[in-house]
Order: structure tokens, then sequence, then C-alpha cells
């Protein structure tokens, strides 16, 4: 019947790029800065797209069969991805999440049928993430172990592991951007949370364009806990990747795929994704600030003048206005 849409599962993908042409004046920036713009996907982040590869993939595999429970442990995004392509085909969704994520998020999971529990609640992982200050990678691995391998009718997605999270951007992220810029893309800039929209976006780009530039963001060290600053303003979803044990690295990224590691603190993503909402109209979350400061400091840069610099951005600001993101008062 014409366009009309069967499930939402067909709306994933296909995000606009929009150049952020009144930003670029502001800042006087003599390289063009387009932003993918990934809170157009039904439930407003990245995160769908790998939500809906994971899913089939383990249908198609299978892994997941009807009747069973998807699990999932994550800072949100793709338990809200998840929890809404569990629902629209017809399965119950659990997740493990981070205690620090906004309130938002375990809203938005619980509207859709989701079951959410803070990893704090569960002994086994609690106990992980206190001796490992915070490994994520570790807490995965509890988690299966100790909790899950105790369960039947259930498929863990662990997209931290899983190449079906890389490979959906490799087969549209990245060929969204090439045609949508005619193949006119410089510098690539992503986020670094599992690694799968660096990982395959950059793999895709460099394969029609070995010259092509991809630039990875990771946390500032003031945005990172340690002894001095133990509970930080964390960049939701990024994650370092450099500097740090390769086993607590998710295999989702390709480390030899970046040419250049950009570090970002929380406050210059906030100032940013503040600076954005006004000069276009965009409203955007925390690690969306990140990429467009580190895109705009790539813009300044005298070598890069009349580049063009491609930015993803993950997720929509509707999701943190529980944060200090848009409080002005807020400086750091």
């Amino acid at each position: 019947m014409g366009k009309i849409r069967q499930s939402i599962t067909e709306l994933v993908g296909r995000t606009p790029l929009l150049e952020l042409v009144n930003y670029e004046k502001k800042n006087n920036l003599q390289a063009k800065i387009l932003v993918k713009l990934e809170y157009f996907n039904p439930n407003q982040s990245v995160k769908d797209r790998i939500a809906l590869a994971m899913i089939e993939d383990a249908e198609k595999k299978g892994l997941l069969k009807p009747g069973y429970t998807i699990v999932e442990t994550t800072s949100g995004n793709t338990g809200i991805g998840l929890a809404a392509i569990a629902a629209a085909k017809g399965y119950k969704f659990r997740v493990y999440i981070q205690d620090n994520v906004s309130q938002e998020r375990f809203q938005v999971i619980k509207a859709f049928g989701g079951e959410t529990i803070k990893l704090s609640e569960v002994p086994e992982i609690d106990e992980v993430l206190k001796a490992t200050n915070g490994d994520f990678v570790a807490a995965i691995a509890a988690l299966r172990e100790k909790v899950l391998s105790k369960e039947e009718h259930i498929y863990f997605v662990d997209q931290t592991a899983n190449p079906a999270n890389p490979g959906i951007h490799e087969i549209t992220t990245g060929p969204e951007i090439w045609e949508d810029t005619e193949g006119n893309v410089d510098i690539l800039v992503a986020n670094v949370g599992t690694g799968g929209t660096v990982s395959g976006t950059g793999k895709f780009l460099k394969k029609k364009n070995p010259k092509v530039k991809v630039v990875a963001i990771q946390p500032g060290k003031n945005s990172l806990p340690s002894e001095e600053n133990p509970d930080p303003e964390e960049i939701t979803g990024v994650h370092p990747f450099e500097g740090v044990p390769v086993e607590r690295v998710p295999s989702t990224m390709d480390l030899s795929i970046y040419d250049e590691k950009y570090e970002v603190e929380t406050i210059q993503a906030y100032q940013a994704a503040r600076e954005a909402a006004k000069t276009d109209g965009i409203l955007i979350g925390t690690s969306s600030g990140a990429a467009i400061y580190a895109a705009t400091q790539l813009a300044k840069r005298p070598e890069n003048k009349g580049k063009t610099i491609v930015a993803v951005l993950p997720d929509t600001g509707l999701r943190y206005l529980s944060t200090n993101l848009f409080n002005e008062d807020y400086a750091g």
C-alpha cells in the first residue's frame, strides 16, 4: 500500500546529513561540518541500527526463537533500541543498566515493556565493577558467566562482541554518508562506545577512498573517574580505548581503523551541544556535542581548509534534560 510501513523495523536508517551552516559562520570555519542526525531513527539514536541488526542476525542463526527473552547490558540507548525492536517483534526484553544514566532512559525502556535492573543491584556484577574500577567489559563477562548461564530461553545480545554491530554500519551508515556526499568526504568523526560506529563506517569509507581520515573520540582525563575525581560528569556512551589494557577494549572496536584519536572533556561537549542548538536548531546529546566539538577543532586546522568533515551524532538531547547538559549555569 504505497509507502505505508508495517513495522518500526522498516524505519531504521537512512538518516539525513545536515551542514551546520550557521554554526560554521559563527565560528568562522573554513571547512564544512556535516552532521549525521541519528536521532531521525525511530527511537532517536544510532543504536536502533545495531539493535535491529543484532536481533535479526540472531533470528537467522537460530539463536533467538519465539518465547525467548532478549537480554543486554548497556548505558542506555542500545537498551532503548532493543526494547522497541523486541516489542515490535513480540519478544520480552531485560536490560542490566549502568546506575549513572539519565532517568529518561530507564523510563523509556519501561515504556516499551522492558525490564530494567541496575548493575549495582546484582552482587556478582557489582563486585567486579568495584574491583576493576568500572571495567564494563569485565562486568559483561561476569553477567554472562555468573548470572545468565543459569537461565534458559534467553538470548544475550552482547553488543561489545557482536560482529553484527560494526557490520551494520559498514552496510548502511558508511554507504549513506558516501551517497549523500557523492563521495566528497575527507574526514569522519565518530565516538567510541563499543566502537561499532567508527569501525564499520570507517571501514566502508576507507574502502571507497583510502585517503579518508577517521578520527575517533574518547573522553578526556578530567571526564574519567580517578582518585582525585571519583564521580566526574561523563560523556554518556563514550569510553576510553587508548591507554587501557587490550582485554578491556570491546572486540567490536577495530583499533587499526582510526588515524587519530581526539580527547574531549564533558564540559566541551556540553558547550558545543548548547551552541549547535542555538545556531542550527538541533537538540542533541552529550556524545553528539563531543563529536561536534572535535569536528570544530579539526575544521580550524589550516591543513583542513576547504575540506568536508562528517560527524556522526548518536542521539537526541531529549534524553538529557535531567542532566547538566542544558543547564547553562553548569560550567564544569
